[in-house]
């Protein structure tokens, strides 16, 4: 990834990292950069919460580009990885929450055709709240707010 895509992203993930936490509507925070071991091979989450009154986790995945397939594809292993490592039994399924550029709608729906995880995929400038599953949008920040936020970045 060039340079100034990686300082965009990093900037993005501390700055989106900082907000949610801000506004304690039940988000714990885990990490940032949390690292995964998965078949010898080094993963790393870029933010990862528990939600107290969604009771599960929520990974969050930048990405300071526009959307592609393989995206969808690597939210979901970190998903699958979370419930298998850290997910209680008493817990619900992670929730996956990736957060992109830009998108196009036709292409995300077909890349999200066939996932069992409830994966989110949002414009981190744009229509955050419409591409949440319905349980998790009253415990997000409004579109107004986050573009707020970063506007003020």
């Amino acid at each position: 990834m060039p340079r100034r895509e990686v300082e965009i992203e990093r900037q993005l993930t501390e700055h989106i990292q900082n907000f949610l936490l801000e506004l304690g509507q039940g988000f714990a925070f885990v990490g940032r950069q949390v690292p995964l071991e998965v078949g010898g091979q080094d993963f790393y989450i870029d933010l990862l919460f528990y939600h107290l009154k969604l009771r599960c986790y929520v990974v969050v995945e930048l990405k300071a580009r526009d959307f592609e397939p393989g995206f969808v594809s690597q939210l979901n292993m970190y998903q699958n990885v979370v419930d298998d490592i850290l997910r209680h039994p008493d817990d619900k399924p992670t929730i996956g929450l990736l957060l992109v550029k830009g998108k196009n709608k036709t292409v995300v729906e077909y890349s999200l055709t066939g996932y069992q995880n409830p994966i989110g995929v949002a414009e981190w400038k744009n229509q955050l709240a419409h591409a949440l599953p319905e349980e998790l949008k009253s415990s997000l920040p409004s579109i107004e707010e986050i573009e707020k936020e970063l506007e003020q970045k």
